[in-house]
This record gives structure tokens, C-alpha cells and sequence, in this order.
């Protein structure tokens, strides 16, 4: 099969670290093109890992008739605009999270991508690591009983006050950078959407930013709690509760490549660890959806996913102003 020739929008530190070297790995996908702001440091990139084209500006890759697809890791500000211009230019999107700032932007960026005729998805890339697949087939298979609760932990210290997960009008924030995974996992594994959503935040006098934010997510038949953070000591971690198990996922998102990830079990017949891997998560979404367009078949994660995450935010961020339950949209 034919890879997917790829361009992408902007030279993050993640991006470079983490997910430019599993897209150059997998057959199914050709890193063509990148783009930034600063010619110099887009060129520089650009003989350093091989990559044939770069370019001074994201407009001018979008206008490269050879890149058939487009990942956006910009700033979550941006995300919603850039969809809009790569859908205006034809090219197929893979967007990071959160794909817009407000489940509004968010629907209207999918409305711009089917009007134009182009897939596009939200980059969740840990649902597509084995120990997650498996974490959801033993809930759905009833190996550990019904869901009741879910417990996650996500957090990190970040004191740079320039960085643009400190700062406001960048779309930074605990809750937009990583409480969104707690919120995206808890609906990936009990497969079903809050009702409503309970939140306390802590901001940054100075920033304004969120840097310690705790939710409770109320799903009718078993409900999520979290705590994400940007100022603590780093750690993840989650903890799924059933009523004939308990299952822990003890590194769920930031999992790396080359060892195993590990799925502790526990069951009224003993307590046993699944070894998932070692793979590679970036490469996996990424072939996942190159071998979608190929195929023409629909992207892994529907886009509409997006929008009902987000949707769960805006509540999350109302109710930290009412300090009430906030209902989540349907």
C-alpha cells in the first residue's frame, strides 16, 4: 500500500521528540514537508531528519499540491484556524487535542472539513496502545464485572512562564492539556457520556491559567474522578474499579516505545500483570489513519468525538464559576 505523503504544521519539542521519528518509521507514512514560522529553524529540521521539502510559513506547505495530509501540533489556540485553512487547501487533518477551544469551534471545524470534503480526527494516540484495547475488551467481555468508577491522575511541574502550556491566550491549562485525557479515557472505556460534571480549579495569580484542577464526571451507572495538574511532581496513572475487579493502567499516556506497558489485573481468582508491547503509539495513529484515507474507509476516532469531549470541558470550566453540577449537552 502506498504511503500517505504528510506535512506538518509547526516544530514542537513533543513533536520532535515523540512522534516525528515513529511517522518516518512506518511504511504507511511519508514525512514530506515541514513548516514553521522561522525558515531557519524549519530548514535546519529538515536536513537533520532527512525530510525533502520545509517551508517559512504554514500557508505555503498547505499550497504544496504533493502533501496529501496534515498534521496540526500547533498551539491549542490555533488548532481551530489551521483545520479551517487545511481543509480550504484539500489536505486531509489529523489535528492534537483538543481540537478547538469550545465545542463550538469544535463543530465548526468538522463542518469546514465535510464541506470540503476531508477526514479529519482528534490525535488521542493512547487509545490506540494495546494496553488500552485490552483494558476496554475486559470491560466489555464482563471479566471484571460492571464499571462503577474511574480514578486518574495526570500531572507535571511546569514553572516556565512563557511556556504556551502557562499561558491563558495560548488555550493553556491543566484541564485543556491533560485533563483532557482523563476526560477522552473515561468515555473511550465506559463507552458512554457524563450527564453532568462537578470541578475545582486552581489558577496562577499571575498567568490565570488552571494548575490544579479535580473533577468528578457523572455517568447515570458509574462516574470518573481526576486530578490534573501543571505545578506538582510528575505522575500518571489510572485506576479503573468494577464490581468484580479492579484494573490499573500505570503508565496510560506518556507511554514509551520501547518496553512494555503494564496492566495490572485483579480478579476474585488472583492478581496477574498483562504486558502490552513495547509499540509505539504515535506510529500505530498514524498508520491507523494513513491506511483509513488509502482504504476509504472512516478515520479510527469519528471527529465527532472531538466535539463531545470538548463539550465535557466547557462544563468542567462552567462549574468552576457556579461551583455547582453542570450539565453536559447531548
Amino acid at each position: 500500500m502506498k504511503p500517505v505523503v504528510w506535512g506538518v504544521l509547526g516544530l514542537s519539542n513533543h513533536f520532535v521528540k515523540r512522534v516525528l521519528l515513529p511517522m518516518q518509521k512506518s511504511k504507511m507514512v511519508g514525512v514530506y514537508a515541514l513548516a514553521s514560522r522561522s525558515a531557519d529553524r524549519a530548514r535546519e529540521a529538515a536536513e537533520r531528519f532527512g525530510i525533502p521539502a520545509w517551508y517559512g510559513s504554514y500557508e505555503k506547505l498547505l499550497a504544496d499540491s504533493r502533501v496529501e495530509a496534515v498534521y496540526i501540533p500547533l498551539p491549542n489556540h490555533l488548532h481551530g484556524e489551521y483545520i479551517r485553512l487545511t481543509a480550504g487547501a484539500g489536505k486531509q487533518i489529523l489535528c492534537e487535542k483538543p481540537m478547538a477551544l469550545s465545542a463550538a469551534e469544535a463543530a465548526e471545524s468538522i463542518a469546514c472539513a465535510e464541506a470540503a470534503g476531508v477526514r479529519l480526527m482528534e490525535a488521542f494516540m493512547y487509545r490506540f496502545h494495546p494496553q488500552w484495547v485490552r483494558a476496554r475488551e475486559l470491560l466489555r467481555t464482563g471479566e471484571i464485572g460492571k464499571l462503577r468508577f474511574i480514578h486518574t491522575v495526570f500531572t507535571y511541574n511546569l514553572t516556565d512562564p512563557a511556556n504556551i502550556r502557562s499561558r491563558l491566550e495560548t488555550g493553556g491549562g491543566a484541564l485543556r492539556d491533560i485533563g483532557c485525557y482523563a476526560v477522552s479515557a473515561a468515555r473511550w472505556l465506559g463507552e458512554a457520556e457524563p450527564s453532568r460534571v462537578l470541578s475545582l480549579n486552581q489558577r496562577d495569580e499571575a498567568q490565570g491559567t488552571d494548575i490544579l484542577s479535580s473533577a468528578v464526571l457523572d455517568f447515570g451507572n458509574f462516574r470518573s474522578l481526576f486530578t490534573a495538574g501543571t505545578r506538582s511532581f510528575p505522575a500518571q496513572r489510572v485506576d479503573v474499579y468494577a464490581s468484580g475487579g479492579s484494573m490499573t493502567l500505570h503508565l496510560p499516556f506518556n507511554t514509551y516505545p520501547d518496553v512494555p506497558a503494564v496492566l495490572t489485573v485483579r480478579t476474585s481468582v488472583g492478581m496477574r500483570d498483562i504486558s502490552c508491547g513495547p509499540v509505539d503509539q504515535y506510529a500505530l495513529q498514524f498508520e491507523a489513519f494513513s491506511r483509513a484515507l488509502r482504504e476509504g474507509a472512516p478515520v479510527p476516532t469519528p471527529p465527532e468525538d472531538a466535539v463531545r469531549n470538548q463539550a465535557v470541558l466547557d462544563a468542567l470550566f462552567r462549574s468552576e464559576k457556579t461551583k455547582l453540577w453542570e450539565p453536559v449537552p447531548r
